[in-house]
């Protein structure tokens, strides 16, 4: 009953919070209008531009507010197989968000599970636990994503399963030094006395201090593995060219941009940086919020 509390609390600190920022409020406007874009993009969209009963290349390479050879007019131009470029940003946000979302919160969870276990456990287990995220910290993260996607291969999990791998220890490490001084305080040692599982303590008196850092963290990291996401595939390593992405529009666009076809490759580039710029001021808005140093 008082996590439940705490976090109606929390929720509402953090509405009013966000409502105060007229920055920070536009941003999250920006995000949710984003968001349901992209969960709502096959009804949205024109047409489906990876169906192949849907596209007419002899539409190809049409500029912005063309009328193609369909009698359908093409508000962004199409690309250079003949596809709607509104559409395809709508289906390669959509795969930019799920992967990002995914990855974010995948490496939350594998992160602050093994961030609590070295701050309870200590010893031998805290200090290989520490090290390992040290050593994670020491690299480029889109270096390791790189190297990763180079042996395993392209696709929309490799891509997933890569972020996660370098992004856990920002979660651990955060977790650790937060589970550290509230495992010291009063009401973990009376919980120990009471003879409660560590794994309970953890779970429901120790996690629930952990959220403000999280949270932040969270949503930061959500704008990173999108962005990443988007460098692996304009390098043609992330996704297949299957898959709807914003990096390989941005790829594909960039190959052509010296040719004056600018809008293949600049409004993906636009859509990707409002997403990500979005995102992170609602991030850093929320660091602001939750840190009471910064909220004075």
């Amino acid at each position: 009953m008082i996590a439940l509390l705490k976090s109606e609390s929390m929720a509402a600190r953090i509405a009013g919070g966000i409502l105060k920022s007229p920055k920070a409020s536009i941003a999250s406007l920006i995000c949710l209008t984003l968001l349901l874009a992209a969960i709502l993009a096959p009804m949205i969209a024109p047409q489906n531009p990876y169906d192949l009963a849907e596209i007419d290349f002899f539409d190809s390479k049409l500029p912005p507010m063309s009328q193609g050879y369909t009698g359908m007019t093409y508000l962004l131009g199409t690309d250079g197989q003949g596809r709607d470029m509104f559409s395809a940003m709508l289906y390669g946000l959509r795969t930019s968000l799920a992967v990002g979302a995914t990855a974010g919160l995948l490496a939350m969870a594998v992160g602050t599970a093994l961030g609590l276990l070295a701050a309870y456990r200590g010893g031998v287990v805290d200090s290989v636990i520490m090290r390992f995220v040290d050593l994670m910290l020491g690299f480029p993260t889109i270096l390791v994503a790189l190297m990763i996607l180079v042996v395993f291969g392209q696709g929309v999990g490799k891509v997933i399963l890569a972020l996660v791998f370098v992004q856990w220890a920002y979660f651990a490490r955060a977790v650790r030094a937060t589970a550290l001084v509230e495992s010291g305080k009063e009401y973990a040692e009376a919980a120990r006395c009471l003879g409660i599982p560590a794994w309970r303590i953890m779970g429901s008196h120790i996690l629930p201090n952990c959220l403000p850092p999280l949270i932040v963290i969270g949503t930061i990291q959500i704008a990173s593995a999108i962005a990443a996401e988007a460098t692996l595939s304009f390098l043609g390593i992330g996704l297949p060219i299957t898959e709807p992405s914003l990096g390989l529009l941005i790829a594909n666009g960039y190959q052509v941009m010296l040719a004056g076809l600018y809008w293949m490759s600049v409004y993906p580039g636009l859509l990707l940086l409002i997403l990500v710029f979005s995102v992170n001021i609602v991030g850093d808005r929320l660091r602001e919020i939750l840190n009471p140093r910064l909220a004075k």
